[in-house]
């Protein structure tokens, strides 16, 4: 079996892997970072999103292989050392962004590639660039919010759906 090697929050990581392994399978199985959640299986939820060489990609649609070499940030990464969240999901619990928790991190993950391309999106840009994660919990409006907020803008006048 190959093997794969690359750095997951910060850390090195490697392992042998099969060439069809994908990865969120190695992620989950082969690192035991079990916050990258798997929920469709067809690239439609956004529960698996991560950073890949700064990136955000759904790791269900990529193989471990294919991360060969790359710089990998999963939500386990997103927290300070001392367990200090971040800003994001600071803004998340504040705002009431999650509900169950299973998008939770894919949103979070997929927030934090929003804020890092546009500091200060609009409504509508959140909104869309949301398209690709799905929660079936909140209805959206609180997980708006909690963006809005992270990146530091008021969010009282965010609408109701």
């Amino acid at each position: 079996m190959p093997k794969v090697s690359m750095t997951v929050n910060g850390k090195p990581a490697s392992g042998e892997v099969e060439g069809r392994t994908l990865l969120v399978e190695f992620i989950r199985e082969n690192l035991g970072l079990t916050g990258t959640h798997v929920g469709c299986d067809t690239s439609q939820c956004g529960a698996c999103v991560v950073h890949v060489d700064g990136r955000a990609v759904k790791s269900c649609t990529m193989l471990a292989a294919e991360a060969d070499g790359a710089q990998v940030s999963t939500i386990e990464g997103m927290a300070a050392a001392d367990g200090t969240l971040n800003p994001i999901q600071q803004a998340f619990q504040d705002h009431h962004g999650l509900q169950c928790g299973f998008c939770t991190p894919g949103m979070v993950m997929s927030a934090a590639a929003l804020l890092a391309e546009n500091p200060r999106p609009s409504e509508a840009e959140v909104r869309d660039y949301l398209e690709g994660n799905i929660c079936r919990c909140t209805g959206y409006h609180n997980i708006v919010k909690a963006i809005m907020a992270a990146s530091g803008q008021d969010v009282g006048q965010i609408a109701a759906e």
